[in-house]
Order: structure tokens, then sequence, then C-alpha cells
């Protein structure tokens, strides 16, 4: 068995091929789509973070809202760029949410990739400290962010509090109980997958990764997987982590997917710089009809050893079409890989 998601990047443009010409079209849509997902038997409702960009930038509001419209879809992001988070004010948001939704928030969290402008973080009023380098930064910010999410209290009470306060040190509330076991570290590395499993956080490996051997993506996530459920052992934490990796699949069960996605039959893992010294491989599409589609998905290492995949999905078609594309997975290719 596997979780199987969806993970939407929330485009929206003025498109007049776009279903989402706005950013409240994006918003209300996400949340029918989640509705409609659950209603199939998806298993979790994600969202890319974004800022500069006309996708998603602000996730909680959003989580918040399909909590509060739905009951059992796992609600989370893939991920939350921390260089542009205050962890105080996010273990608030994020405890809300999470209390809203029942206990279902997975937030992915990370140092971010590329932005759409410069040092984005510097206007957010952020930067980091002298010696540190901005990912320095965002896993800094995670550690407090963690530490947070313990819910010890550290903060001494005014003597002459406007409202009583419970004894001792305080902590931020809402708190979440066990929201702490649900934070998911975006890896691109061997080594941040090493140090999110010592800091005891769940694992998100995307469609790229460092490209650290030359191999191809779904063998370095392979051995990336291998690799974090070894230090999560020798850390000895007790509980069993989760790991996802996100693919981009579609069955082509219809014209009209053929008209969109048959181009990608023949698609390939691509190299490329994502910044002036960072090589990374991009992973391919899966499309193809399904029986075909059944024999590919068997023979990515990193999906057989992940036990959540995300769908990344083609939000601006909408959400009948993206539904559409969920149901597919569901129906024609998971019975047959044993996912359900």
């Amino acid at each position: 068995m596997k979780k199987i998601g969806f993970l939407s990047f929330g485009h929206w443009s003025a498109s007049a091929h776009s279903e989402t010409r706005s950013a409240a079209d994006f918003l209300l849509q996400s949340i029918d789509l989640a509705v409609a997902a659950e209603e199939l038997g998806v298993d979790g409702a994600y969202f890319r973070v974004h800022h500069f960009a006309r996708q998603a930038g602000s996730p909680f509001p959003l989580l918040s809202a399909i909590g509060a419209r739905t009951s059992k879809i796992e609600i989370g992001t893939g991920v939350i760029d921390m260089r542009y988070e205050n962890p105080m004010y996010m273990a608030e948001d994020a405890g809300a949410a999470d209390l809203i939704s029942g206990g279902r928030l997975q937030l992915g969290v990370s140092r971010g990739s590329p932005e759409q402008v410069i040092d984005g973080w510097r206007y957010f009023g952020y930067g980091p400290a002298e010696g540190q380098t901005a990912a320095d930064m965002a896993r800094q910010r995670t550690e407090v962010f963690l530490k947070l999410l313990d819910g010890e209290g550290f903060a001494q009470p005014n003597p002459r509090p406007m409202f009583a306060n419970p004894p001792g040190l305080l902590r931020l509330e809402p708190y979440s109980e066990g929201l702490r076991d649900r934070i998911w570290w975006g890896s691109s590395s061997n080594a941040t997958a090493v140090w999110a499993a010592e800091l005891g956080m769940n694992l998100q490996s995307s469609t790229l990764k460092d490209d650290e051997t030359g191999e191809p993506l779904h063998v370095q996530q392979r051995k990336q997987i291998e690799v974090y459920r070894a230090a999560w052992k020798e850390a000895g934490h007790e509980r069993e982590p989760r790991v996802s990796v996100s693919r981009s699949i579609f069955a082509l069960t219809s014209d009209l997917d053929r008209a969109y996605f048959g181009r990608d039959r023949d698609s390939r893992d691509q190299v490329g710089m994502i910044d002036e010294t960072t090589r990374a491989i991009f992973g391919r599409s899966y499309a193809a009809e399904p029986d075909e589609l059944v024999r590919e998905l068997k023979a990515d290492e990193a999906i057989q050893a992940a036990d959540t995949l995300l769908l990344t999905i083609p939000n601006q078609l909408g959400v009948e079409y993206n539904a559409h594309v969920l149901e597919s997975i569901l129906t024609h290719v998971a019975p047959e890989l044993g996912w359900r």
C-alpha cells in the first residue's frame, strides 16, 4: 500500500488557455479539488509555496480552508521556504491550521529554491547572520520552529497579565499535539537528508535533486532514501519515518489526455544548473497508456522505496480535468502496482 497525494504549484495566469485566471481562481479551485480528491480516495493535498510569483505564497489560509471543508485527506506543503519565515508566527499559524483540520497537517519545509527576485527574503526583513549563508539561515529557523512545536514553555509571564496564565513559562498558542511528528524536510542532497533524519523530520524528495553521482534521478533518490533511513535508525527515533517522492504521471485514457500529454511519452531525465554552483538532475514525466505506465513505474526505484507518492498536477487545466487525472491513476494504475 502507498499513500497517494497531489502536489499543486498553484499557477495562475490571464492566458485564454488557463482555467485559473486569477489568485482567487487558484485558491477557490484548490479547495474544490481537495474536496473532490478526498471523495475519490486520494490521501493528500499538497501545495508548493513560491513568493513574488503568481503561485501559492501564503499557505496557511488555504490549508485552513481545506481543513474546514474536508475530513480525511492529509493537507500539506511541498515546500515552505524557511528563508522567508518567522518561526514564531509560523508555529502559531501551523497550530491553528492543524487544529482546524483535526490533526491532518503535513508540513514540508526547506531552504527553498531559486526565487523570482534576488534575495527575496530581504524584502521580508530577514537576512543571514555574519558568516552564515541563506541555506544556514533556513536550517537554523527550521530548528527553532521544531523546538517551538515541542510545546515547552520558554517565555517569562507578565506578573500582572491581562488574562490568567497557567503556571510556569509560557508557550505559543494555539498548540497542536503531534504536529512535530508531521514536519517534512524537502531535501535535494544526501547530506541534508541525513540532517533531516537526525532532527526527526520526515523526508520529501522532489522531481529534482543535486546530481551527486551522474546516475538516473530515481536511482540517486533511492540511495538518498537509504542514507536517510540509516541515519534515522542511528539517531534512535522511536517512530517510523515517512518518505515521499514527487512525480508527473499521466495515464493516457482519452483523446484529451493524449492531446495534452502524449508528447511526454519519450520524456527523459534532464541535467541543468539551478544556480552558479549547483548541478541538478530533473526527473522525467511519465505519460502512457495504463498498462505501459505500470511497467515503467515498476522500474522507478525511488517510487518503490517511498511510502508516499505526490502527483504533480497541471492545476491550470481546472478542477474537473485534474480530478480525472487523479482518478485515472487510482483506477487504472495503483491497483496493478499493489498501491491500492
